[in-house]
């Protein structure tokens, strides 16, 4: 029989991973890949390469020397830490020296003992403070000399303890307050087992500040310094404050005082009678096409439908506003001597003037001719113009008695660009009329802020009108606005009668 080729049958130790053998672990080990040849008797089964012993067999599994450890997550116990972790502290412990126990031990009473020293020292008792006067005293008249800043002490043998002056803020406050006092020159301090006696703050402080006089004395120099510094521009200040004060007092004498209520004609306020207010009542409730009156001069109709602007809460229109301020021309023309002599421009004056195309003397040239007027503007003491701002009503006054044009609005807006329109206005019409040349460059624009203001969102038409009623007449505004619907009332029956009061 030749020899058969196969590999070699290995036993069951061969077969088993968690044998260790101890050619693996020399240097010198190899593993050969290649299949060995020995003679096998023929009573021994063969073995297929290709089954899995044999594989197995064939590239034997190698163990490492030294196992691996497996890091995995530990499993942490409710109440501290995991047992591996208890386990591995134990096994750390266990490898200690003695002589790291010894010097754990040391360490630990080390701050044991630190830690009772600091609480001890926070914990001392307040000293009683006094100065022993027999002693310093007797130092004295021995003939000891000390400097100011030397502190003598004297412990007692028998017990050493260090004592510690503490006082309250209030205290300290005060003694560095009468730092300037004269202290002694020098300080002892008396040290007993029952009675500790410790210079105070006071005299310690006088003790180590040697040139507290001196230091005091360049502070307030130089606190005159800076003083001296701001002298100049103090009085400079004062002069100010004086001169604003003189022109706030020249600005309070000219301005007019307001009458008191007292003072104020009863006429303005006075109520409707029961007929009167019948009357108004049946206009308001009437046919809205029904023609109640008209105006021959300016050509006005009021009708039912017109008229109820006047009813609370409605926003005043063109026709009742203008009809009123013609029945207000025509009151000063029959009393000339109680009203001031006005002219009042009617609502599609400011318009006009302020065209779209920007300002335009021409259109409006003709509306002040002398024969539709029989007066000129310039003879004029105030001359109102009504404007429109989309929702709003306000007043533009050209205030040629006071030479200035004012500006009142009830929700206090301001408009310079009216008022530079109307003085452009004012100097062509003057110029036109009369063919003179005014300068109005001086005179003063005012936007009236001392006024009465409306509180709701469609009085505004009331408020204008009765602001041109009060200063025709050469008074203050001394109404409000709850006067509002006294007003209505009263305007719409002045309307009806058309005569203003």
């Amino acid at each position: 029989m030749g020899a058969r080729t196969s590999n070699r049958k290995r036993d069951d130790e061969c077969l088993s991973l968690n044998r260790s053998y101890s050619s693996f672990r020399s240097p010198d080990f190899h593993v050969s890949k290649k299949p060995k040849f020995s003679t096998m008797s023929s009573d021994r089964p063969v073995v297929s390469s290709n089954s899995t012993v044999a594989r197995l067999s064939r590239y034997p599994e190698e163990t490492s020397q030294l196992r691996r450890e497996v890091h995995g997550p530990c499993r942490l116990l409710k109440f501290g830490l995991s047992r591996s972790f208890h386990r591995f502290w134990e096994s750390k412990n266990s490898e200690l020296s003695e002589q790291d126990e010894v010097r754990n031990i040391l360490s630990y009473n080390y701050q044991i003992a630190k830690s009772r020293a600091i609480g001890s020292l926070r914990s001392f008792p307040k000293d009683i403070i006094e100065l022993d006067s027999d002693s310093q005293t007797e130092r004295d008249a021995s003939g000891d000399s000390k400097n100011e800043d030397d502190v003598e002490v004297i412990e007692d043998d028998k017990q050493d303890q260090r004592p510690r002056a503490v006082d309250t803020v209030e205290e300290l406050d005060a003694k560095i307050m009468n730092v300037h006092q004269p202290s002694s020159p020098s300080v002892v301090v008396d040290l007993t087992n029952d009675n500790s006696k410790v210079e105070s703050t006071e005299k310690m402080l006088g003790a180590l500040s040697l040139d507290r006089d001196l230091s005091s004395v360049s502070a307030y120099k130089k606190l005159l310094q800076n003083v001296e510094k701001r002298t100049s521009r103090l009085k400079c200040l004062d002069f100010e404050i004086e001169l604003n004060e003189k022109r706030r007092s020249i600005l309070q004498s000219q301005t007019p005082k307001k009458k008191p209520l007292d003072e104020i004609p009863q006429e303005l306020f006075t109520p409707l009678t029961k007929e009167e207010e019948a009357e108004v009542e049946r206009a308001l409730s009437t046919n809205r096409r029904r023609v109640l009156v008209a105006h021959e001069n300016s050509n006005i109709e009021i009708t039912g439908e017109t008229l109820q602007c006047l009813r609370p809460g409605a926003w005043l229109n063109d026709e009742v506003i203008n009809l009123y301020l013609e029945l207000l021309k025509e009151r000063e023309r029959r009393e000339p001597e109680k009203y001031l002599k006005c002219h009042f421009f009617n609502t599609f004056f400011y318009k006009k003037l302020n065209g779209r195309n920007g300002y335009d003397y021409r259109s409006v040239k003709r509306w002040t001719s002398q024969r539709k007027l029989k007066y000129e503007l310039i003879d004029c003491d105030k001359i109102f113009v009504p404007i429109h701002r989309e929702i709003h009503w306000c007043l533009a006054v050209i205030n040629k008695k006071e030479k200035k044009f004012q500006y009142l609005d009830s929700l206090k807006g301001m408009d310079s660009h009216v008022l530079k329109t109307l003085a452009r206005y004012f100097v062509d019409e003057v110029k036109d009329k009369s063919g003179k040349d005014i300068d109005v460059s001086s005179w003063a624009q005012e936007f009236v802020e001392d006024l009465p203001e409306q509180e709701n969102g469609f009085d505004c038409g009331m408020f204008m009108i009765k602001y041109a009623d009060f200063y025709s007449r050469g008074l203050n505004l001394c109404f409000k606005q709850e006067h509002m619907p006294y007003f209505r009332l009263r305007t719409a029956k002045e309307i009806l009668k058309l005569r203003a009061n």
